[in-house]
């Protein structure tokens, strides 16, 4: 019975033993490594840079004042449309002073020297119906008196123009009347009814009644940096990205880029500005900030893969094409244009072979 006992826990340590040795060979064992395979395509490739900015109508015109004053109506919000010579606000002058006392004095000269030029005008008028005075000398009165009726005008018509801006041989034409330069829309009224106003001349830029802009006619104005600015020029093609209008493409038409760049942050920046193509039923409001696409180049319909499945050992670019089941070999290819997620395949490839990708 003891022997039977010692056999058979001979036998159970020796099955744990080889037991333990089968499964540490097993688990030495490198399992074969399974790749997944990708196959070419055709598509359309397009290499483009990005340029950030905003949109603007091209033509938008800040409304000054010609006199300075207080502003006693405004006629206009914003996005009212005007047409031009429409009225926009009226101005009330308030006369300075000076300026007013020197106008009023000067009109009292004036109406003095009339007096006088008349009285002798009448004198040497009579006189010279009697003969007694030539006619050279009645002519010097009259044109003496003459010139005093003009001078007395033009001091009224100077007061005129201090008090209230206009003249009485003006008419309805008058500075105090603020009238839209162009048609479009009005943006911005940053004055109201009360506000002092100045007026726009040699030594102040005056103040904005109001901000006037043609709204069917916009452009793109952004900057690219100094390494992208060599690969473009006028006339390509850009696809704006409006943040404020999703799931939307806008096409532009580049139409100038700025001779000289800007140092923002460290790095020159160079302006552009694009045309934006009108879009039938899409309003875009001024000021929108955008992302253009310049597209650089573009090949539709072509044959592609994807540009992590390409190699590249000097100047060649190799994949590695399945020839049988999990056995891949390298192919040299020709490639092309390239977005840096696809690349184009010129030669070398076609659409039927496997190339060797990820492991599974």
């Amino acid at each position: 019975m003891k022997t039977f006992i010692k056999i058979a826990a001979a036998l159970v340590v020796v099955g744990v033993f080889a037991g333990t040795l089968l499964y540490l060979y097993k688990k030495s064992q490198a399992k074969p490594v399974v790749y997944n395979t990708e196959s070419a395509f055709e598509t359309t490739i397009v290499r483009k840079t990005v340029a950030t900015g905003s949109v603007v109508p091209r033509h938008e015109i800040d409304i000054k004042p010609k006199v300075s004053g207080i502003i006693e109506e405004v006629y206009v919000e914003p996005g009212d449309m005007v047409r031009k010579d429409q009225l926009i606000a009226k101005v009330r002058i308030i006369p300075d002073m000076i300026n007013l006392n020197n106008a009023e004095a000067r009109v009292k000269k004036a109406g003095i020297q009339l007096e006088e030029a008349r009285r002798n005008y009448n004198r040497y008028k009579e006189l010279y119906k009697k003969g007694v005075v030539p006619e050279a000398e009645y002519l010097t009165y009259e044109v003496a008196f003459r010139t005093a009726e003009q001078e007395l005008e033009a001091a009224e018509d100077h007061l005129a123009l201090i008090r209230e801006g206009a003249t009485r041989k003006a008419g309805n034409a008058t500075n105090t009347l603020i009238r839209s330069t162009i048609d479009g829309m009005v943006l911005a009224v940053p004055v109201e009814k009360g506000r002092s106003v100045i007026e726009s001349n040699t030594f102040n830029d005056g103040t904005t009644i109001a901000t006037i802009a043609d709204m069917n006619e916009m452009i793109f104005e952004g900057k690219v940096d100094e390494s992208e600015v060599g690969k473009i020029r006028e006339g390509m093609e850009l696809i704006l990205t409006i943040g404020a209008i999703e799931n939307e493409k806008f096409t532009a038409r580049l139409e100038r880029i700025s001779p000289k760049g800007v140092e923002e942050n460290g790095a020159i920046q160079f302006e552009i500005r694009a045309a934006v193509e009108p879009r039938a039923g899409q309003f875009i409001r001024a000021g929108y900030s955008a992302n253009a696409d310049i597209v650089l180049e573009k090949k539709e319909n072509v044959l592609a893969v994807n540009e992590s499945l390409v190699k590249f050992e000097g100047d060649s670019a190799f994949v590695e094409v399945e020839t049988t089941p999990q056995t891949f070999e390298k192919r040299l290819i020709k490639t092309g244009l390239s977005d840096g997620i696809v690349v184009e395949v010129r030669e070398g490839l076609s659409k039927e072979d496997k190339i060797k990708a990820a492991a599974k």
